[in-house]
């Protein structure tokens, strides 16, 4: 630039500023001189070669301004200086020079034009700047003439009413200060009155004021101090809110609602509550137990507040469990209660808002569905976590405790009462309960197992001094009657606490309520439990064994009598056969003919058990009851209850069915499916060893353990007296209570059917097809003892002896042992009516009696007629008319029909008339003849129709028949 402006001044050229301050408006440009032209038209005029030598100039002249050239090239000479090429350099220095200084010039003369029209709009922008001088001259003038004329008066008056409208705006800010300054009283007040809302819509109201006098310097003291107070505001709101956890209101908790709305802060109250109701769960069952424990501890001694909620339920007394289990759940429900409200306020007051927001949904704040959504999900996600924290809160008070040691009752009612508690968890919030079933389930299975191995050892207790006396109740008696099963009389489910049963009692109404609607004002679910177990009564012992004057006397009337049989005691008669009503064809002879038979003597038909039967029965239904709350453990339960019935079966078959001589006898008394049922009673329940001996040596000490030594029958009972038919009252006291026992498991076993977990089934199928059904079939065992004694059956053997056979006219007249024998049963028949003025004798008992005595009278028919020597077709006549007049004289004193055994005698009198080849088919056909009898049938038809020869053969199929039998 500066190498520029030195050429232009060489050549006369001025810059822009230089000829602005020498130019007029009429000055002529300046036209280069003569000679300067002349200089530039002698450069070469070749544009190539004139860029040539343009290019050739180094880059460092062109680098900036300060660039000093001369030293440059001074710098560029050699040490040795030739004069030839300093002038050759010289003159490329000056074609350098001119080629710029030409090019330069050429630029200015191409951009001479616009370089005059700029000068031109300069010199217009002078006179312009020149007119606007003269100008401002005449308003400053004017100014000054205007101000002459105006007074300062006028101006002083606008000044002042300027400043009065200030003042005024000023003195309402100070009023407006000095109401802000008061207002902490105000607050104060609201906040003892709980009008949280409207102390909070003042506080803001007064920070909103305050930030618009903001400039003032004392309202940024105010500002803290209104800030603060709000602070004071959120804390005690926070205090209002956690006291909504145990005593919910509607009214405190719309109010602290409305408060936290206007603070913005609906989440954070949501958070604050639940964790408000989470420490209210863990200090209300702290208290509670810590009340109790000190109560029983008895003195003031400190160091229990300062345990662990674990350790302070272990120091939990036995005597206090129950009260203290009461009252925790009694405050666990009035938190749920509160949690419970709280979600129905907020769906109301859900409700609520959204009804007028339908015309205006658009207009609704994204903000508040957010908040209600939130609220929303917080809540119905609480409720899992409340109910966790109570169940695990309950389950470590449980398990804080042995139970083992419990009464029954008792256990029942803390059962009862955890019951109700996971009912209130099915309703708060769906849950199963699976901590406090599992902890309960525990506390169950131990308690259940020290409880039932007391409760056999009892069972043997009472079974080893039982007398076998009837036990006097009435005639309409039913286990429902007894209190132990009241609770199967509800319909419900067996999920539900049987102190739910006083609520469903009450009327269908009640019943569609849930516990959180029943109680929602008042009153508390864990207080029923008590009032119901006082209200149970029952009235089942009839007085002195019969339920009035008349029915005493008619156990005394002749049974034999014509008049009329009441309807029950037809039914009854139908009942205890068959099972089945009265057909309206039986006719009236027949039902006179059967009360011969059923020696009851009008006794009311009343169940015959004993009081031990009473105490299995109550038993069962402690057990069920257990079972009905509790169902984790309902096989563990039943099972027990099978082994009640099983050991009680087992004391009655060893009491009185127990005989060597039923082999013998071959009369098949023992069904195989009983004796399997037997054994696996000795084998699974049974210890045989004695105490104190051989002990550990027949399996582990666990198995011993879950063993019951076998019950001796008592020394009072008296059972070889013949003139009681051997303890015939006392056999049918037994076997007909066990019978009884067994009708009542049948009635149950739907209901536990219900109960028992599908996997487990089969058990309970099995115990009532293989045990239950099996009771009655102890009758035959043990009256057949009766049955053997009762007749002198070896009597009348010697007395057929006696009698000659081998007669050669037929007789008319029967022989004295029919008579004797027939005396014999006479005199049994009015045993019986003996015994049966003391007990009543139903018709299965009667049946099974006579079945039996009449079944051995004629198999001691066929073994005297097989000891006969020698017999003539007269003797077998003698033999038909002996038996037929047995069985005539027998049928007016039982209605058994038919005859047992009648074929099996007159089959082997018979048998006398067959020939040979019939004789062999009808000894391979009748094999319940003995060999002996067999044989003497041969013997003595030899002979008669019977050669030596045939004789030997049909010895020898005898033999054939009897050698796979030795």
């Amino acid at each position: 630039m500066q190498k520029i402006k030195s050429l232009m001044a060489r050549q006369g050229l001025k810059s822009p500023q230089e000829s602005m301050a020498d130019l007029s408006p009429v000055e002529n440009l300046r036209i280069p001189s003569t000679e300067e032209m002349r200089e530039l038209r002698q450069q070469p005029i070749d544009p190539q070669a004139e860029q040539e030598i343009i290019d050739s100039i180094e880059e460092v002249y062109f680098s900036n301004d300060s660039f000093d050239m001369v030293r440059h090239e001074l710098e560029k000479l050699p040490p040795e200086l030739n004069l030839q090429e300093l002038e050759e350099y010289r003159d490329k220095l000056k074609r350098q020079q001119a080629a710029v200084s030409k090019r330069v010039a050429d630029l200015i003369l191409e951009k001479q034009p616009s370089y005059v029209k700029e000068l031109e709009r300069v010199t217009a922008l002078q006179a312009n700047l020149q007119l606007a001088a003269v100008i401002c001259t005449n308003a400053r003038r004017q100014l000054r003439v205007s101000k002459e004329e105006f007074t300062e008066a006028s101006l002083g008056l606008l000044a002042n009413q300027r400043r009065r409208q200030l003042l005024t705006g000023l003195l309402k800010s100070l009023r407006t200060i000095k109401t802000l300054q008061r207002t902490d009283v105000r607050l104060s007040e609201m906040l003892e009155e709980e009008d949280y809302p409207g102390a909070i819509q003042l506080c803001l109201e007064c920070q909103k004021a305050a930030s618009t006098f903001k400039h003032y310097s004392c309202i940024s003291e105010l500002n803290s101090k209104l800030q603060d107070t709000l602070e004071q505001i959120e804390e005690q709101l926070d205090v209002a809110l956690s006291r909504t956890c145990k005593h919910f209101d509607v009214l405190h908790y719309t109010k602290v609602q409305k408060a936290y709305t206007l603070l913005g802060k609906t989440q954070t109250a949501m958070d604050q509550l639940h964790m408000h109701f989470t420490q209210a769960i863990h200090n209300t069952v702290f208290q509670v137990v810590l009340g109790y424990v000190e109560l029983c501890a008895g003195n003031a001694d400190t160091k229990f507040q300062k345990m662990q909620y674990k350790d302070l339920c272990t120091h939990i007394t036995l005597d206090s469990y129950i009260p203290c289990l009461t009252d925790l759940c009694k405050a666990l429900w009035e938190v749920m209660l509160s949690y419970h409200r709280t979600m129905q306020w907020h769906e109301e007051h859900d409700k609520q808002k959204t009804v007028p927001s339908q015309d205006d949904a658009a207009g609704e704040p994204d903000e508040l569905t957010v908040d209600r959504s939130y609220v929303k999900k917080k809540l119905e996600h609480g409720l899992t976590r409340i109910w966790q924290d109570v169940q695990l809160k309950v389950k470590v008070y449980i398990l804080g405790t042995d139970m083992s040691n419990f009464k029954y009752d008792d256990f029942i009612v803390v059962l009862d009462v955890i019951s109700r508690l996971m009912q209130v968890g099915e309703e708060f919030c769906g849950s199963k309960s699976e901590v406090l079933q599992e902890s309960i389930k525990r506390q169950s299975v131990n308690y259940f197992k020290n409880y039932h191995r007391a409760r056999l050892e009892e069972l043997r207790m009472f079974l080893e001094n039982e007398t076998w006396e009837l036990c006097p109740v009435k005639s309409n008696f039913n286990i429902a009657q007894l209190h132990e099963f009241k609770f199967m009389g509800q319909c419900r489910s067996p999920s539900v606490s049987p102190s739910r049963q006083a609520a469903s009692s009450a009327g269908p109404a009640l019943k569609e309520l849930s516990l959180f609607q029943q109680y929602h004002q008042d009153g508390n679910p864990f207080e029923m439990h008590i009032e119901h177990k006082e209200e149970e009564t029952e009235d089942v012992l009839a007085s002195n064994g019969y339920e009035s004057d008349e029915l005493e006397k008619s156990v005394y009337q002749d049974y034999d009598s014509d008049s009329d049989v009441a309807d029950e005691l037809k039914q009854d008669y139908v009942d205890e056969q068959t099972g089945d009503a009265p057909l309206k064809s039986v006719s009236r002879e027949t039902i006179r003919s059967k009360k011969k038979s059923d020696y009851n003597l009008s006794k009311a038909c009343a169940p015959i058990l004993t009081n031990t039967t009473l105490n299995v029965i109550r038993l069962v239904g402690k057990y069920m009851q257990m079972m009905n709350i509790l169902k984790p453990i309902a096989f563990d339960v039943i099972h027990c209850v099978s082994q009640l019935f099983d050991y009680y079966l087992y004391a009655v078959y060893t009491f009185f069915g127990r005989n060597d001589m039923y082999e013998s006898s071959g009369l098949g008394l023992i069904s195989s499916r009983l004796r399997t049922t037997l054994n696996r009673i000795q084998e699974s329940l049974i210890d045989m060893d004695p105490v104190g001996e051989n002990a550990g040596v027949h399996g582990p000490p666990e198995d011993r353990k879950e063993k019951v030594p076998s019950p001796h029958l008592s020394q009072m009972v008296i059972l070889t007296d013949s003139g009681t038919l051997y303890g015939l009252a006392q056999r049918v006291v037994a076997t007909e209570s066990l019978v009884f026992l067994a009708e009542q498991f049948e009635s149950l076993q739907s209901h536990l059917d219900t109960m028992m977990p599908a996997a487990k089934k089969p058990f309970l199928q099995q115990f009532y097809s293989q045990t239950v059904s099996t009771a009655s079939e102890l009758r035959k065992p043990i009256y057949w003892i009766v049955a053997a004694k009762a007749i002198d059956y070896e009597q009348m053997l010697l007395m057929m002896a006696g009698v000659k056979w081998d007669i050669k006219e037929i007789m008319s007249q029967h022989n004295v042992y029919v008579d004797v024998l027939l005396k014999e049963f006479e005199q049994f028949n009015k045993r019986l009516g003996d015994v049966s003025r003391h007990v009543r004798i139903p018709l299965p008992v009667s049946n099974v009696l006579w079945e039996h005595c009449i079944r051995l009278a004629n198999r001691t028919l066929v073994e005297g007629y097989a000891n006969v020597k020698k017999c003539s077709n007269e003797g077998r006549a003698l033999m038909q008319l002996d038996f037929q007049q047995f069985l005539m004289k027998l049928e007016k004193l039982t209605d058994l029909r038919p005859i047992p055994d009648k074929e099996f005698v007159e089959t082997y009198i018979k048998a006398y008339y067959l020939t040979e080849n019939d004789m062999e088919q009808f000894i391979k056909n009748h094999r319940e003849y003995s060999m002996k009898q067999l044989a003497n049938l041969v013997n003595v038809c030899l002979g008669s129709h019977i050669n030596k020869k045939a004789r030997q053969k049909l010895l020898a199929a005898i033999d054939d028949i009897d050698r796979p039998k030795r």
